[in-house]
């Protein structure tokens, strides 16, 4: 094997006017390359309008040219023009292989026309620029590397403005604005039909560590969620099909959900997403600081008056449960414990018995005792909803 013998300054003074006849014949290669590229796909043609595409590739292949011609020159204009068509590219939507590709067939043809260049005139020039191969090809690798680095340095910030834009419209919806025009963006940036069936559900954000965000672990058919990232909870906006209602809905979150959370009332439309969140948080409003479930507002309609109304509530629990606040804690527990269990088996006394691990005379005897402290009978439909209504406001404003 032949050592390549170092490059002498003769041969660097024949390559520049090698190159010097490339940049002689440039129009006619810029016009072999935009129908190369033409010929390969026709998305080089919808992408970019064809006068600024000659422009362009002109100004590269004759940077390109010229930096051949001065290798050693800083800083590399070559690889500055690059960084710049990579962010031009990306802004204009063409696929990153096929710039990739264009930078090389660029690369191929100047190669080309350099050997043709060089072996028509002598046959010195034409085995200096066969020496020249790897710096070549090393310069098109560079500027490879550039514009693929500029390209997804722009992509993704514009696709980070992309989605800011899309938070942002909508955090405006879910804040209550309603105007058609921001319905329509939000409609158009979202993919969501403006008049459509919405719930909100808001979750309240506990510690995860490290976990998945809820709503990353929720799917199904019939649903569409669009997420949205608060400090204090995520909100979800979901679009329900037709025949898809608040049941499908809370039997998807249930489980995938540790909750607490609150689902809204079915509303219509994108406009009334501000209303919908309003619902959903004052139904997340009636959890107490125990619950780990999500709740529909609709279920929980008295607890959300409650709720609503905090002054009235707590007077509510002074006027019913006066006396019984002045009990022991423990014994004042057990008395709320055994009302709440006898309402949720819907005035089952043995049920309630089974549910609290006693006997039902000894349900029978405590309620017998809330009736007298309260001085309020629980076969009167009236004093039942105030009872009812004081336990609520009791459970929600304590802890």
């Amino acid at each position: 094997m032949v050592a390549r013998r170092p490059r002498t300054g003769h041969d660097w003074k024949l390559l520049a006017q090698a190159c010097g006849t490339l940049l002689e014949k440039l129009p006619d290669m810029v016009d072999e390359y935009l129908r190369r590229l033409a010929a390969q796909s026709p998305t080089y043609g919808l992408v970019i309008p064809y006068d600024q595409h000659w422009r362009e590739a002109e100004e590269a292949m004759r940077i390109g040219i010229e930096a051949m011609r001065a290798p050693r020159a800083s800083p590399r204009r070559d690889l500055a023009h690059a960084e710049l068509l990579g962010r031009r590219r990306a802004q204009q939507g063409l696929p990153l292989d096929l710039l990739v590709n264009a930078y090389r067939e660029a690369g191929r043809l100047t190669w080309e026309s350099l050997l043709d260049a060089a072996g028509a005139q002598d046959p010195e020039r034409a085995a200096v620029a066969m020496q020249s191969a790897t710096m070549v090809w090393s310069a098109v690798d560079e500027q490879v590397d550039t514009v693929s680095e500029a390209y997804r340095a722009t992509e993704l910030e514009l696709r980070r403005r992309t989605d800011e834009r899309l938070q942002a419209l909508l955090d405006a919806l879910l804040d209550g604005r309603r105007d058609p025009e921001l319905t329509s963006r939000a409609a158009a940036g979202l993919d969501l039909p403006e008049q459509g069936r919405y719930a909100v559900v808001v979750l309240r954000v506990e510690r995860r560590d490290g976990r998945e965000p809820f709503h990353r672990l929720i799917q199904g058919t019939g649903v569409r969620f669009v997420w949205r990232m608060r400090a204090d909870c995520e909100l979800g906006v979901a679009a329900l099909a037709p025949d898809t209602g608040l049941d499908a809905l809370a039997s998807l979150l249930d489980g995938r959900c540790p909750g607490p959370g609150g689902i809204s009332p079915v509303v219509e439309g994108l406009a009334e997403l501000g209303r919908a969140r309003q619902l959903a948080e004052l139904a997340l409003r009636t959890c107490a600081p125990d619950t780990t479930g999500i709740v529909r507002l609709d279920r929980r309609m008295s607890a959300a008056l409650v709720v609503s109304q905090p002054e009235l509530a707590q007077l509510l629990v002074s006027d019913v449960f006066d006396a019984l606040l002045g009990l022991d804690p423990a014994d004042r527990a057990v008395l709320l414990e055994t009302l709440d269990a006898w309402l949720a088996c819907e005035g089952s006394a043995g049920r309630a018995a089974g549910r609290l691990y006693c006997h039902r005379n000894t349900v029978f005897n405590r309620l017998k005792r809330l009736e007298q402290l309260t001085s309020r009978s629980l076969s009167r439909p009236r004093d039942l909803t105030e009872m009812t209504l004081a336990l609520d406001a009791h459970r929600l404003t304590q802890g």
